[in-house]
C-alpha cells in the first residue's frame, strides 16, 4: 500500500481524486493540500466528504510541504507552471508525480508549451523523466514513469476519437475538424463570468474559436499517430450542465481508402471502420465502441471512466464522423490519473474506478 498526496486538493479535479483514493483499497493515507483553505477541513468545503474519510486521513488541509514529504506520489492539481518544482523534487526523493496542469503535456517542446501558455521552463532536465499519461497510447512507458502529464479533457475525447482512424491511414490528414462540448466544471471552480450561473444556464456558447490551449495537444497526438503532421481544426462549447464532454469529429477519408472501398455501401463502410475501432481497442477497459443504434450520450458514461465512441460515415461515402464522449472529471481528469497510478505502481489498471455509470 502507498501514501498519496493531492496538491490541490478544493478544486473539482482536485476533490474529485480525493474521492476516489479514498475509496482505492491500496491507498493506505491520503495528505491533503489547498493554498486557499489551508488549515480548514476538507469536509466544512466539501460536505459530501463529511465522516467518509475510511481511517486514510483526517481531512485537514496542510501546507503542499507538508504533503509533499508525507507522500509515496504527489498529485498535482493546480494552475499551469506550478507542478514542476514539485515534479523536481519527487525525481530527486525517490517519489511519484502525476500532474493534472498542462506542464508536463508536450514531452521536450518547451517552444510550444511557452507559445500557449506563455510561461518558461524553470526546471527543464526534469522534463526528460515526464510521460504523457494517455494509457492508450503510452501504457508501457507509464508503467516505468516517475513523472506523468495527464492529458487534457477534450484532448483524451478527441484523440481516442481519432487514434485507429489514424494509424489505420483511413483519413486525409490535411484537415480534421473536432467540435467539442463541456460541461461547466471544465471552466473550473473558481467564480467567472463564464461559469455563473446567469450567463450559462441557459445558454450553448463556443469559446476559445482558434486560440484554445488543447488545440496543440490534439495535434500533437494526432501528429504521433499518424507519422506526419496533421491539421486539426478545434471548437470547444460550454454547455449548461454540471459535467461530461461530447466530441463530434468530422474527417475527409483517404484516397486510399476510398479506392479501396469504393464498392462498399454507407453501411458498409461503417461496419469496416466498428470492426477497426473495436478490434483497436480490444484490450482497453475503458473504451466502448457503441454499435448501431446506440447513442454516444454524456449521460451514459457520467461518473465512470469511460470513453464512449460511435462511428457514422457521412457526405455519400466521402467523409468519416464519429462522437466520442466521457466524463470530464474522470477519463478527462482524476479517473485517468487513478489510471496511471494503478499502472506505474502494477495495480490492476481498473482498480478503484471500474465503476458502471447511472442510469440516469
Amino acid at each position: 500500500m502507498i501514501n498519496a498526496g493531492v496538491i490541490g486538493a478544493t478544486g473539482y479535479a482536485g476533490v474529485e481524486l480525493v474521492r476516489l483514493l479514498l475509496c482505492h483499497p491500496e491507498i493506505e493515507r491520503i495528505y491533503l493540500s489547498s493554498v486557499s483553505f489551508e488549515g480548514q477541513n476538507i469536509a466544512a468545503v466539501y460536505p459530501n466528504l463529511f465522516q467518509q474519510f475510511r481511517g486514510k486521513t483526517d481531512g485537514y488541509l496542510l501546507s503542499a510541504d507538508e504533503v509533499k514529504e508525507k507522500s509515496d506520489i504527489l498529485f498535482t492539481a493546480l494552475p499551469h507552471g506550478i507542478a514542476e518544482q514539485y515534479a523536481d523534487y519527487c525525481v530527486k526523493n525517490g517519489k511519484k508525480l502525476i500532474d493534472l496542469s498542462a506542464d508536463f503535456r508536450f514531452g521536450l517542446d518547451e517552444a510550444t508549451f511557452k507559445k500557449w501558455y506563455k510561461k518558461d521552463w524553470q526546471f527543464p532536465e526534469v522534463h526528460t523523466e515526464s510521460i504523457y499519461g494517455l494509457p492508450e497510447m503510452n501504457r508501457e512507458q507509464i508503467k516505468k514513469a516517475r513523472v506523468i502529464g495527464n492529458p487534457g479533457c477534450y484532448v483524451t475525447s478527441a484523440t481516442l476519437g481519432l487514434l485507429p482512424a489514424l494509424k489505420s491511414g483511413v483519413l486525409r490528414n490535411d484537415t480534421i475538424i473536432i467540435d467539442s462540448a463541456s460541461g461547466v466544471t471544465g471552466a473550473g471552480r473558481k467564480p467567472t463570468e463564464t461559469n455563473s450561473f446567469c450567463n450559462c444556464g441557459e445558454s450553448f456558447s463556443a469559446y476559445g474559436v482558434g486560440a484554445h490551449r488543447h488545440q496543440p495537444e490534439i495535434v500533437r497526438n494526432c501528429s504521433i499517430a499518424a507519422g506526419t503532421d496533421v491539421g486539426i481544426v478545434f471548437t470547444p462549447h460550454l454547455i449548461p450542465q454540471s459535467r461530461g464532454i461530447v466530441s463530434t469529429i468530422y474527417a475527409p477519408f483517404s484516397e486510399k481508402f476510398l479506392q479501396s472501398n469504393r464498392d462498399k455501401t454507407n453501411d458498409e463502410l461503417v461496419d469496416y471502420l466498428r470492426i477497426l475501432y473495436s478490434d483497436f481497442y480490444k484490450d482497453e477497459p475503458f473504451v466502448r465502441i457503441l454499435p448501431s443504434g446506440i447513442k454516444a450520450e454524456s449521460r451514459n458514461v457520467r461518473f465512470s471512466n469511460f470513453c464512449d465512441i460511435q462511428i457514422a460515415v457521412v457526405n455519400d461515402g466521402h467523409m468519416f464522423e464519429c462522437i466520442s464522449t466521457l466524463d470530464n472529471m474522470l477519463k478527462g481528469a482524476s479517473g485517468q490519473a487513478v489510471q496511471n497510478m494503478n499502472l506505474m505502481y502494477g495495480f490492476n489498471e481498473t482498480l478503484g474506478i471500474d465503476f458502471i455509470p447511472p442510469a440516469f
